[in-house]
């Protein structure tokens, strides 16, 4: 097995329209291979961020007839890559969309699907307020993907904050994890690279985290820092503040290391969980 290649995040500034998106997604993934990368990743909601509940609804589409669906696989095809979408918002029957990732073949096929497990649910003190388990289904299984350089496991930005999830992917065989985002400004500034680097510390794996960026629809703004983090906690690759492409070169080989250094998952226990504390004593004072 080739344990070498070159990986790129695409940091987008999705809009509302997903065929404007579809197209400015595969000019970015045209230029990332046209540096040599062999795994491109988009972030999260590639295909529209649209803020208006009914007009998002209006654009859904189920699988079968999505525009982004088709249009990535051929694009796969095309470039001959190993393409992860972070994710696109795709209609269910009977129920409420999924926020989804695919992750498309060199020859088109769809090699792997995600649905996003942690719904952010969220009322930020700039003001923002989010719901997202009102609009979207969440997802109820972890997955992991065999790529030709290891194994890949797949999440959604606001998984980032849940590292049982990661653990859970990196002891079953997990090198590669994907962090496709849109993370909002505020909650960027303060935690996004501290819970990429420890997310990837913790497990051992390279952390691929490609990030939405800038203003959007109605004034929602995204982090950007795209990330590609090693399995020793260093950024590879930060994409800073606009749209663009980061790569980064990537050796499967650094995962053994690292965890040769620090064999934390090998060291790995279960134990009992805490037994709620009974109510504290109440003190007899002398008279």
């Amino acid at each position: 097995m080739n344990r070498r290649f070159k990986a790129a995040c695409l940091q987008l500034n999705s809009g509302r329209e997903p065929l404007q998106n579809i197209t400015a997604t595969s000019d970015f993934a045209r230029a990332a291979v046209s540096q040599g990368a062999n795994l491109v990743l988009t972030p999260e909601v590639t295909d529209m961020l649209e803020p208006r509940r009914h007009l998002r609804e209006e654009k859904l589409r189920a699988e079968a007839q999505h525009p982004g669906v088709a249009a990535f696989s051929d694009l796969a095809a095309e470039l001959k890559i190993w393409l992860a979408i972070g994710s696109m918002l795709v209609a269910r029957e009977g129920g409420k969309p999924a926020n989804r990732s695919y992750l498309f073949a060199p020859d088109g096929a769809i090699a792997a699907r995600y649905d996003k497990i942690h719904m952010f649910d969220v009322d930020i003190p700039d003001g923002q307020s989010y719901r997202e388990s009102n609009a979207y289904q969440a997802g109820d299984r972890a997955v992991l993907a065999s790529l030709p350089w290891g194994t890949l496991g797949l999440t959604i930005c606001y998984d980032l904050r849940f590292p049982e999830l990661y653990q859970a992917l990196a002891l079953a065989g997990a090198d590669f994890l994907t962090v496709p985002s849109a993370f909002t400004r505020y909650t960027g500034q303060a935690h996004w690279h501290s819970l990429l680097r420890a997310r990837a510390i913790e497990t051992g794996c390279y952390l691929f985290a490609a990030a939405q960026c800038g203003v959007h629809a109605e004034g929602r703004e995204s982090y950007g820092h795209s990330l590609i983090v090693s399995p020793w906690g260093d950024v590879l690759a930060d994409g800073g503040e606009e749209p663009g492409v980061v790569l980064a070169d990537i050796d499967t080989a650094e995962v053994a290391a690292a965890r040769k250094r620090i064999p934390a998952l090998a060291a790995r226990r279960d134990f009992a969980l805490p037994a709620m504390p009974s109510a504290p004593l109440a003190i007899k004072r002398a008279n």
